[in-house]
């Protein structure tokens, strides 16, 4: 194959340079497409809203690195398959992570490390945690060009697989493993995403899912996690009986009630 095959889009730029893919560069990664990573990144700006979330306390005459570009980094880690906080001590300078992330690849400030990383994981309280769930469903609602007649959410756990004693993680007979059950959200006309609750690895019982954040995403889920936990549940969203997420964005999804 000798003829070059040229991309149907253009590349985000860093500091104004153009950014063009090719296999005779000097810096070679194996990590190229997280540059289209990059360019939804930007067209969502969802790192620059999920980090406006968050308290910075740190002192500003000596912060390095942004929020938006340690959330920015950490997302592009886990997306190109290196979930651990520790694989940035090597990726923080790895050309392609550093142009997704918008710094230059040879003269730009190496991306953070793995403390930085650990700790902006355990620094957001539970209020901060809510509001980014209240981003997250933002956007998907920000995806319609215009109101849905109706929206049908797709429920299911999904094992997450531990490997120590972690905070919430449970030994489950099911899968024999322990793990984590976080609960998945999706449109099912669309497949996006809605929201994601991260839950202990136990059989859901549906006594503690009415008092989690994601209990406004669905009304009350309490019933639907009842369920057999291995089986996903398809729920018709409904007007909320109570204060929640929908509420808040009900200028933007027009909901209708379906006929029991």
């Amino acid at each position: 194959m000798i003829d070059d095959s040229l991309l149907a889009f253009s590349l985000p730029s860093v500091d104004r340079k153009k950014i063009t893919a090719a296999f005779d560069g000097g810096r070679i990664s194996s990590d190229g497409g997280v540059m289209l990573l990059a360019l939804a990144e930007r067209r969502i700006g969802i790192a620059a809203r999920l980090a406006a979330e968050i308290i910075d306390r740190r002192d500003a005459t000596r912060i390095v690195h942004g929020l938006s570009d340690i959330l920015r980094a950490r997302m592009f880690a886990i997306a190109c398959g290196y979930e651990d906080a520790d694989d940035l001590d090597h990726l923080r300078n790895d050309p392609a992570l550093k142009l997704a992330c918008g710094h230059l690849p040879a003269s730009g400030r190496d991306l953070c490390s793995q403390p930085t990383i650990s700790r902006w994981e355990n620094a957001p309280g539970l209020r901060e945690v809510i509001r980014l769930m209240r981003v997250m469903v933002g956007l998907y609602c920000n995806s319609y060009d215009r109101p849905p007649a109706s929206v049908t959410l797709d429920i299911d756990d999904t094992l997450d697989v531990v490997h120590g004693h972690q905070q919430l993680s449970m030994f489950n007979a099911h899968y024999d493993e322990r793990c984590f059950l976080p609960i998945h959200v999706y449109d099912t006309a669309t497949s996006r995403p809605v929201a994601v609750l991260l839950r202990p690895g136990k059989t859901p019982s549906g006594q503690g899912d009415t008092r989690s954040s994601a209990a406004p995403v669905a009304g009350d889920p309490g019933p639907l996690a009842a369920h057999s936990h291995h089986h996903s549940r398809r729920q018709p969203l409904r007007p909320p009986r109570g204060d929640g997420l929908l509420r808040c964005q009900r200028h933007r999804l027009r909901i209708r009630p379906l006929r029991q």
